[in-house]
């Protein structure tokens, strides 16, 4: 056959046995970790005394440096990049396009007629200027205002890719305003710093000076052969199949999850864990995922900054590795119906700089209150910013996933296990106001002392829970696996830290009004917390009806699409938290509020247009040439049986004859219906509304489109087929 199906399967054997796909580890990965990076031991080897101090002191205490040791920073640099045969350098940056931009400049420089030098100063270092009229900015400038800068983030070090030295950066518009996903990170790692710092002092541990939020990833993510790839237009235009038959065998058997890795897929993950050890990304875990040809990756905890940082990078490296092993990588979160889809969940903490982790208990009735006071105040951020939260995570892609048999649904609520809930449950009960001697040795003692002891055991997990509690952190479950992480961790981190901020403020009302001691004080408030935050504590099964049913009767949002989370994104209440903190500006929110929606309805305005073309230009053709074939036969059969004879010989060609002219009928109209409902959304004016309409009148028509052609693909000729099938896709290895 001449299809590109069947072209792409005849490639198979030989990309599956190529030799040279084989991967061997040259040494030890740990002797490999950094080898790309400008990490601190190489700032060591290559900077001044005073140069190492003062980009030290700007990566811990957020200190400027000056002029003159940025350019001993840069040289230093392009000296290092030089030796590892670096030839140009870029400003890394993570516009709001949901992937990574890089601008490439030459070191070269050509000072006289015949002469050149590398060159690199610090105002190269420092700043560039990039045009920024292409990316998204959600009206916040006008398209002739072209120009941007980017400059350079010291707390995440710099990198080389191939020949190329990159500057992690953050991207501002000409006027200030943020047009990228760091900038906001870092405010809002700032905020909780200087909340959760502000707390450690006052009533913990005096000797904290900074709290470093942490972050660890997981990464899932399904291979598919490049040529199988290509073969399907709705993979590449789209990232998700339009349309598929489901096979035979699917999941059921779950016999793919932890199960023994593909030797193809094996040389895949070697050479992507050498290039991450090369670039610092600490990967640690690699598996099989639950569906067939799905994987995940995941690395140790980092400073947020940093892990967001690997994780941009990481996708662009999983994407150049896997073209090197023949394999196309799909990060949408459910590029096959009927199929497991992807996350990518964020396990989220708090450390402080003497080596605590906030989200531990510890030894001793103090840290154990020091444990609940940052358990309790996350749990009641969560509670008091649920739909911001799930803002953070919408998109077109995820709303295929949330709610799914393999992601928590759209209902944001804290699983934190039995044991820990009766905990809470226990302080909730405490006196209001002071304690007697016996409450407060039955608290310290009962029910704070016995914390560590509870989460030892209680090992258990709620995989329905988008946000949970593991035992030492909180795990963002619902976060999509083609999202930047810095969005969700953006808003987590600015929830707690306005939250921290009236836990301080509550705890010192306590103290100088009504003249309870410290631990009171601290006990009164953490139990008016968990009263107020208790509806969003649920242990059982998120998947069922009647969480969803309890969930409405405890005043709960359960925002199932992008359009409805969106719109309660723009709520005062959450503008009002990030302009209070410093992390946007209402027109700097409002607008990337817009560049969501924008991105919402342009997704789907695509996956429409695929959609119909794939309907009319594949399925039909397909369709009609198989049915030609049947009539064909039948008029055979006839000449041959005459008028009577031959019916029932035929009975079984005539009944697929109408049934092929049903569906190819129901796709026509089904496209004629899509496509009008398709233009009514685009010509919708605000795009609140037009997000919306595409939501509500347009996606709802690829159901039909999609059922009928499935239909044919179980009627037509396997030959005459020209989609590569859902059991090509997912059990080719």
């Amino acid at each position: 056959m001449s299809t590109l199906r069947f072209n792409a399967l005849k490639e198979l054997p030989f990309r599956n046995y190529r030799k040279d796909n084989s991967i061997e580890v040259p040494k030890k990965l740990s002797e490999l970790f950094c080898e790309n990076v400008f990490s601190e031991e190489t700032m060591r080897a290559y900077l001044t005394k005073e140069a190492f101090t003062s980009i030290q002191d700007a990566i811990k205490r957020g200190a400027k440096t000056p002029r003159n040791i940025a350019d001993q920073i840069a040289v230093a640099m392009k000296d290092w990049a030089l030796s590892k045969g670096a030839t140009h350098y870029t400003h890394w940056f993570q516009p709001l396009t949901g992937s990574t931009a890089e601008k490439h400049d030459s070191f070269f420089t050509p000072f006289e007629s015949d002469r050149a030098i590398e060159r690199f100063n610090g105002s190269m270092l420092i700043q560039q200027e990039p045009d920024a009229s292409s990316f998204p900015n959600g009206g916040i400038r006008n398209t002739f205002e072209a120009r941007g800068y980017t400059a350079w983030d010291p707390t995440s070090p710099a990198f080389i890719i191939g020949t190329t030295l990159c500057i992690p950066s953050i991207f501002i518009s000409y006027t200030g305003e943020t047009l990228d996903y760091k900038t906001p990170l870092l405010r809002a790692m700032h905020a909780v710093d200087v909340a959760a710092t502000d707390i450690c002092r006052s009533y913990f541990d005096k000797n904290v000076t900074k709290v470093i939020p942490t972050l660890g990833w997981e990464q899932e993510y399904f291979l598919v052969d490049s040529a199988l790839y290509q073969s399907r237009p709705d993979l590449v235009l789209t990232g998700k199949t339009m349309l598929g038959h489901s096979p035979a065998k699917g999941q059921q058997l779950d016999d793919h999850y932890f199960g023994s890795i593909p030797t193809r897929v094996m040389n895949f993950m070697k050479e992507l864990e050498i290039e991450c050890m090369k670039l610092g990304i600490p990967v640690t875990t690699r598996h099989n995922e639950v569906a067939p040809n799905q994987f995940e990756l995941a690395p140790m905890f980092e400073e947020t900054n940093v892990a967001v940082d690997h994780n941009s990078l990481l996708m662009d490296i999983m994407a150049r590795v896997a073209h090197k092993h023949h394999f196309h990588i799909l990060f949408h979160e459910k590029p096959f119906a009927g199929v497991n889809g992807s996350g990518k969940h964020n396990n989220w903490s708090l450390a402080t700089d003497t080596g605590e982790n906030l989200l531990s208990p510890g030894k001793n009735p103090k840290k154990n209150l020091q444990f609940l006071t940052f358990f309790v105040n996350t749990l009641k951020a969560v509670h008091d910013y649920a739909d911001l939260l799930r803002a953070s995570i919408a998109s077109a892609s995820n709303d295929h996933r949330l709610g799914a048999n393999e992601a928590p649904p759209a209902i944001i609520s804290a699983f934190i296990g039995s044991q820990l809930y009766s905990v809470l449950e226990e302080l909730e009960k405490v006196t209001d106001g002071k304690l007697s001697p016996e409450e407060k040795t039955d608290l310290k003692l009962n029910v704070v002392g016995k914390i560590p002891e509870i989460l030892l055991d209680n090992t258990d997990r709620n995989r329905t829970s988008p946000f949970a509690f593991t035992g030492n952190k909180f795990e963002f479950r619902a976060v999509g696996s083609s999202a930047n992480c810095a969005e969700p961790m953006t808003a987590l981190n600015a929830i707690v830290a306005r939250q921290l901020q009236e836990f301080k403020k509550k705890v010192e009302y306590n103290i100088e009004k009504k003249n309870l001691k410290k631990d009171e004080a601290i006990f009164n408030t953490l139990r008016e917390y968990i009263k107020d935050c208790k509806n969003i504590m649920f242990e059982g099964d998120g998947y069922s009806d009647d969480w969803a049913q309890e969930a409405e009767k405890r005043g709960m949002s359960n925002l199932k699409t992008t359009p409805e989370a969106l719109k309660e994104e723009l709520n005062q209440k959450f503008i009002d938290l990030y302009e209070g903190l410093g992390i946007f500006n209402h027109r700097e929110f409002e607008a990337r509020n817009e560049i969501k929606l924008e991105k919402y309805s342009a997704v789907i305005d695509i996956e429409a247009k695929v959609l119909s073309d794939i309907a009319r230009n594949h399925i039909i053709p397909a369709a009609l040439n198989y049915q030609n074939r049947l009539i064909e036969n039948v008029k055979g059969l006839k000449e041959i049986f005459g008028d009577e004879e031959f019916k029932p010989l035929a009975k079984e060609q005539m009944e697929l004859i109408r049934s092929i002219s049903a569906n190819v009928s129901d796709i026509k109209t089904g496209v004629d219906e899509l496509l009008s409902a398709k233009e009514a959304a685009r010509a919708t004016m605000g795009s609140q509304q037009q997000a919306e309409m595409f939501c509500n009148d347009v996606v709802p028509r690829f159901e039909k489109i999609r059922t009928a052609s499935d239909e044919l693909e179980m009627m037509v000729d396997d030959e005459l087929w020209p989609m590569t099938k859902y059991r090509e896709l997912l059990f080719t290895r």
